[in-house]
């Protein structure tokens, strides 16, 4: 377990030789007087919001201003803002979780700041030191620690945003953007798979395509989620929950909605692999995706693998009765296993394993106890 002070940024505002904001010149507004907290129980993931957010503005001409935490309010923007225009947006996810010994912890978050800035100079927005808005980030999720009870399913979800705020009808890189951060607090998973202990349920469709190489696949971008929306609203109409993405003419397996996706089988070489698609441009770099490969290396209970998988293979796989499992992962989902894939109009179930603990179940476990402080590990940082 570890703090965030002395956090070793390698990469950024810093290393670049470039003025980033400052978390020692963060200014704190608190609101009159905190409103009653609404119940969370069966409120969807990502309808309630806590009663303060960071902002950071920048200008080319002036740089970064210096961060502030203010009540949480509407934002206003010019109509024209290239953020709105143009998509010249990103943003992350990563979660604050509350251990039995009553302490906050974020997970991982230094992998977030560093993608955060990786989007953000595909999106030729500004970059800034990772580590102050990481402490930034820390006050933020401090001052609003009481949102996050000590109960397993809670946790506090963090969304920083970047958008490009210039007023200008062309596109040209922004000389105006704001870093905002808000924090929502919940009980729920993201995906709803009706009842209790039932798994995801994907439409592979390959006339629609989530990414492509030499795209935005392999950064966090709004428009990467905003044109998946009609897809997935047609998968809703075959009875599934998200799509199984495909790509090229050899219809690679690619993400499972806005998951990472691994496969656990036998091989064609008769190997037990736990296999995921490799970051080739076309996937996004997950968190989670990073810790379960190197959870699954250390253990070392079957071959690791990071390849292609078409759409061929997982087919055969089935066929031939080699799929052990297939699930999803990613920050809001955790782990979901994929219980049925529905291709060219017939379905085909994912099957469970049979006997002893699944690897999936495992590795969900290991996950889980890292994040609410039930073992020791480097991955978390107390807040």
């Amino acid at each position: 377990m570890s703090t965030l002070k002395g956090c070793d940024v390698t990469k950024g505002q810093a290393s670049l030789g470039v003025r980033s904001f400052k978390a020692v010149d963060l200014s704190v507004e608190l609101v009159p007087e905190r409103p009653t907290k609404p119940d969370l129980r069966g409120a969807p993931f990502g309808s309630v919001f806590t009663d303060h957010m960071l902002s950071v503005q920048w200008t080319l001409a002036q740089g970064w201003e210096p961060p502030q935490i203010t009540p949480f309010r509407n934002l206003s923007l010019h109509p024209a803002c290239s953020g709105l225009q143009y998509a010249i947006q990103l943003y992350e996810g990563l979660k604050a979780y509350r251990g039995a010994d009553g302490r906050l912890r974020l997970f991982r978050p230094l992998l977030n700041m560093d993608r955060m800035v990786r989007s953000a100079e595909r999106a030729c927005l500004p970059v800034f030191d990772q580590a102050e808005l990481l402490e930034c980030i820390r006050r933020l999720v401090e001052l609003e620690s009481e949102w996050v009870t000590e109960s397993d399913p809670a946790s506090l979800y963090i969304r920083p945003t970047f958008i490009g705020t210039e007023t200008f009808l062309g596109l040209r890189r922004p000389t105006r953007a704001l870093l905002y951060v808000v924090l929502s607090p919940g009980l729920g998973t993201y995906f709803s798979t009706g009842a209790p202990g039932s798994d995801l349920a994907l439409w592979a469709e390959p006339k629609y395509i989530r990414a492509w190489r030499g795209g935005t696949g392999d950064v966090k971008m709004g428009g990467n989620y905003g044109g998946s929306l009609a897809p997935q609203c047609e998968a809703l109409e075959h009875g599934c929950q998200q799509l199984l993405w495909l790509y090229g003419d050899n219809q690679q397996i690619t993400e499972a909605g806005t998951m990472n996706i691994f496969l656990h089988w036998t091989n064609e070489k008769g190997v037990e692999e736990l296999a995921t698609p490799p970051l080739d441009g076309l996937i996004l770099p997950g968190v989670t995706r990073q810790s379960i490969l190197e959870l699954a290396r250390e253990w070392g209970v079957c071959q690791v693998t990071e390849r292609v998988l078409t759409m061929e293979q997982l087919l055969w796989g089935l066929e031939e009765g080699r799929v052990t499992e297939l699930f999803g992962c990613g920050t809001a989902s955790l782990l979901c296993p994929v219980g049925r894939v529905r291709y060219r109009g017939e379905d085909f179930l994912i099957p469970h394993q049979e006997s002893g603990v699944p690897l999936s179940t495992r590795l969900l476990k290991k996950l889980k106890d890292i994040q609410y402080g039930r073992v020791a590990s480097d991955w978390t940082f107390l807040v």
